[in-house]
């Protein structure tokens, strides 16, 4: 009995080490610890994952304001109703009377109504950039402000609101929008002044050429033979 199974954990020790000698020869030669190949083996397909191009980044605010509707902002501004008037002389609610408040200070435009302190100790006045900021996501702007709206995602949505609030007690000058040139565009085209090296090639090649067989009699005039 004693020796069958001595025999036994024999060969089970032997596998053992067998089978440790086989994994340390293949790692060797399969250059398990780097990513080198072995000598005369090629890689085989590389599974290439997705590259992260730039974001796009949409139409600018200034852009998309010289399309503000806004019939199409006072509709989005029924959101904002259940907190705030913006007629003239309107009462204060959960949140402050909106009438006039474009271009008023940040946090004071408002008579009589308790601003959080965010807001009052905020600074500027309400721009349109600075609406828009604060219409995207209160909180965002202004970190620790009483107002729980989370805020519009759409940048036609808050320009379109924008337009309708500017329309109770005016708003200061809308941000100037500057189309971008079209890439390659003409500079003629473009409305752009040719450099002097442009200039001087287009005078070169719409200068005639004399004719090789032409001559200048005495009086400088051109024959041609």
């Amino acid at each position: 009995m004693d020796d069958r199974f001595n025999t036994i954990s024999g060969w089970v020790l032997f596998s053992g080490i067998v089978a440790l000698g086989a994994s340390i020869a293949s790692g060797m030669y399969f250059h398990a610890d780097s990513y080198d190949y072995p000598e005369g083996l090629e890689p085989g397909y590389f599974v290439e994952g997705e590259t992260e191009g730039p974001v796009a980044s949409g139409p600018s605010l200034a852009e998309v304001l010289q399309t503000a509707d806004a019939a199409a902002g006072e509709r989005v501004f029924a959101k904002c109703t259940a907190c705030h008037t913006i007629d003239q002389g309107g009462a204060n609610g959960i949140g402050p009377n909106l009438y006039g408040i474009m271009g008023k200070a940040i946090g004071g435009g408002a008579a009589g109504f308790a601003y959080s302190s965010a807001l009052s100790e905020k600074g500027g006045e309400w721009s349109w950039e600075n609406m828009d900021a604060w219409l995207e996501s209160p909180r965002g702007f202004a970190n620790g402000t009483k107002m729980s709206f989370a805020g519009l995602s759409k940048i036609e949505d808050r320009a379109n609101v924008m337009e309708f609030m500017a329309t109770y007690g005016g708003a200061p000058a809308k941000p100037e929008y500057v189309p971008a040139a079209e890439e390659g565009a003409d500079p003629a085209v473009a409305g752009e002044e040719p450099s002097e090296a442009e200039a001087a090639g287009a005078m070169g090649a719409d200068e005639p050429v004399a004719a090789a067989n032409a001559a200048g009699d005495n009086e400088g005039a051109t024959k041609i033979d």
